[in-house]
């Protein structure tokens, strides 16, 4: 039977894009009006909660219409998973069951007896063939957003299910998930947006919904850990979250869209988020480096900077094509919007069309990355290195040819760029061609930006290095090639290797200097090395590497790589190899040791992932163990202690003496000293 008692007097208003022949939410593409399946089970578990019988009605039916996008043909191979648009006829992408049963089954476990019991029905057996349709797929767990969601839905909807062996599949898988991530840092599918959005959602729905205490306290331990990256990734002069990306479409790139900031706030005051992370945004240092490693078998690890005017982010490798490499966003005074500079590799000189994942690529509004990335950073100071990848046509059946291949440095709207200056001489007119020695200086809003070309391999002997307005933007264009199509296979055969493309990049304070022509000159100033062994005969067999480094005022930092294997060899500074650190900042650190220190607090734990956020002057101090199995472990900050005599995953809060202790496989009650245990 439906409850009686409904939530609500007033009907829900719909969205406008609500399609009431077709009981679904549309959108109109080039290929005309889609119905979506995704957001149309969204509305209705909406509808539901709000609860009219106007409301439970609609929803029916657009539940009707969602389960008829189901694939449900005995022998298909997408068996259970679900069309994104009822215009589909057939599943597209094998992620979207994922997605939709993150609205169902959360719909049903708080709202189920709202539905008629036929609908109840129908629902259920949905659910229950989209888990066999994740489970057939069982995503591997470096594809982090799609995994927490497989974790969540999996758990979560075997209980509601009353099916155990589901639910086990999905706590095991979220162990799976946390132990990938407990041995390098970060997620694997690191720093974006987008992205974090969706495993922290997930993370969220499983806190609030699992029957199983030792699960939620897991997922409660990863999400803090998840949120700390997240807000100590937010620059707090622009309130974006600063780069490197692991993926981002390009309305976040350019912030078109609202600063991330809100986002964590948001999650700070509906408690998805635990309140310390408040401190992770109000308490950071004036500048600040942080160094997290997403996944170190693959020589992936990030580094950020924030200053007061601009935050600068590097990846030692891109992840997919969406990748922000290298961005930064600085502060334009009396302006929300930040200014943007990124970096690209693109063939065919593609740039920005009109529709978001169009199949033809050239009207596609996502900018993708078409080269291979190798890079580090050293505070405001970083050196990028490109070569193409090799793109394939349409259907992936053989490499596309290609007219022109080239490294770009992008900054947003040229409309916003005050100066550009190429060593002492100031750029009045675009496009400008740059001489290959000179220095380069931007100065936009608060911020002056520095790009020193390096090693350019040209397949055509006039391939330019220039700045151009393209699409309104101002571009930095480093042309490995420019002339007749051909295949990089072929480019490369003319190169006797693999081409290069590479820069080196420097930010600064606007007030540093009195004009670019100053900052040009110091950056000239410092000493570069830029080798290639054997460029001129490679054979393709064994290590053939390229070497960069730039010094300046006994500061250094270089970058080494294989060109045959195009893998990272090495990173250092002044100090000597950069490494790979699980997290690294002023306030908070992670390590794999058994002691974690920062400022003047000290967390001493087993040999699995622990880390310590300390921030300064808060009286708070938040320490976190990820063992496989309990330790024991101690959190000792000014004036006080926390004993624990055994713990597995689990954090320990200390809040001016209160503290809190959530754990896996926690052994006896914490012993404080300075302060009392709460409840």
């Amino acid at each position: 039977m439906m409850a009686m008692i409904l939530a609500a007097a007033v009907a829900l208003t719909l969205p406008a894009d609500f399609d009431k022949a077709a009981n679904m939410r549309f959108k109109e593409r080039a290929e005309g009006r889609l119905h979506m399946s995704r957001e149309s089970a969204s509305l209705a578990t909406r509808l539901v909660a709000n609860g009219t019988q106007e409301d439970i009605e609609l929803a029916v039916k657009i539940f009707d219409a969602v389960i008829a996008c189901q694939e449900t043909r005995e022998g298909n191979p997408r068996h259970g998973n679900f069309w994104w648009y009822l215009e589909d006829g057939k599943v597209t992408d094998r992620n979207a069951a994922a997605f939709i049963l993150s609205s169902l089954i959360p719909m049903m476990i708080q709202h189920e007896d709202r539905l008629p019991e036929a609908t109840q029905e129908k629902v259920r057996e949905a659910i229950r063939l989209g888990l066999e349709a994740i489970a057939r797929i069982n995503v591997t767990v470096a594809y982090t957003n799609i995994a927490a969601k497989d974790v969540a839905n999996t758990i979560l909807g075997g209980e509601l299910l009353g099916d155990q062996k589901l639910a086990e599949r999905g706590r095991n898988k979220l162990v799976e998930w946390m132990a990938l991530t407990d041995a390098n840092g970060i997620p694997a599918e690191f720093n974006s947006p987008t992205y974090y959005r969706v495993t922290i959602r997930a993370m969220r729905n499983l806190i609030r919904f699992v029957q199983d205490d030792d699960t939620r306290i897991r997922a409660k331990t990863a999400l803090a850990r998840l949120g700390l990256s997240k807000a100590l990734h937010i620059h707090p002069a622009t309130g974006r979250m600063s780069g490197p990306h692991s993926r981002a479409y390009h309305p976040t790139v350019i912030c078109e869209d609202k600063p991330e900031v809100a986002h964590v706030i948001g999650w700070i005051e509906d408690g998805t988020l635990p309140t310390w992370t408040r401190d992770a945004l109000d308490h950071q240092p004036p500048a600040m480096e942080i160094r997290e490693t997403p996944y170190r078998e693959y020589s992936l690890t990030i580094s950020t900077l924030h200053t007061p005017s601009f935050g600068l982010g590097v990846s030692t490798r891109e992840f997919f094509g969406q990748s922000n490499v290298l961005i930064s966003h600085y502060k334009r005074p009396g302006q929300e919007r930040p200014g943007v500079v990124y970096s690209r590799y693109l063939t065919n000189d593609k740039w920005l069309g009109s529709f978001y994942h169009s199949t033809d690529r050239s009207l596609s509004r996502n900018l993708l990355d078409e080269g291979s990335f190798l890079g580090a950073q050293n505070g405001a100071r970083a050196i990028g290195l490109y070569t193409p990848r090799v793109p394939w046509g349409r259907r992936r059946r053989r490499p596309e040819n290609i007219a022109s291949a080239k490294g770009n440095i992008i900054w947003t709207a040229r409309e916003w760029v005050d100066e550009i200056w190429v060593g002492q001489q100031k750029v009045e007119s675009l496009p400008a061609d740059i001489p290959d020695d000179e220095t380069v200086v931007v100065v936009s809003g608060k911020a002056m930006t520095a790009v020193r070309p390096l090693t350019r391999n040209r397949i055509t002997p006039d391939a330019p290095l220039r700045l151009a307005d393209k699409g309104g933007d101002l571009v930095l264009e480093m042309y490995n090639h420019l002339g007749d199509s051909m295949t990089v296979s072929q480019m490369d055969s003319l190169n006797a290797g693999r081409l290069q493309c590479g820069f080196y990049l420097e930010m600064s304070e606007r007030s540093t200097y009195p004009d670019g022509a100053a900052f040009a000159k110091v950056v000239a100033n410092g000493q570069v090395k830029d080798t290639t062994e054997n460029a001129s005969d490679a054979t393709g067999e064994g290590e053939r590497l390229w070497t960069v480094e730039y010094s300046r005022n006994g500061q250094a930092l270089g970058v080494e790589v294989d060109m045959e294997k195009w893998a990272l060899k090495r990173r250092w500074t002044q100090d000597g190899d950069m490494g790979f650190p699980m997290l690294e900042s002023a306030v908070a650190r992670q390590n794999r040791d058994g002691r974690v220190e920062v400022g003047d607090a000290v967390f001493t734990c087993g040999k699995d992932a622990g880390w310590l956020f300390a921030p300064p002057e808060t009286g708070r101090y938040v320490a976190a163990y990820h063992g496989q199995e309990p330790a024991p472990a101690t959190l000792t900050v000014p004036g006080g202690k926390v004993d624990i005599e055994a713990m597995a995953v689990g954090t320990i809060v200390w809040d001016n003496g209160k503290v809190t202790v959530e754990a896996v496989g926690l052994k006896a009650t914490p012993k404080v000293v300075g302060g009392h245990l709460v409840e």
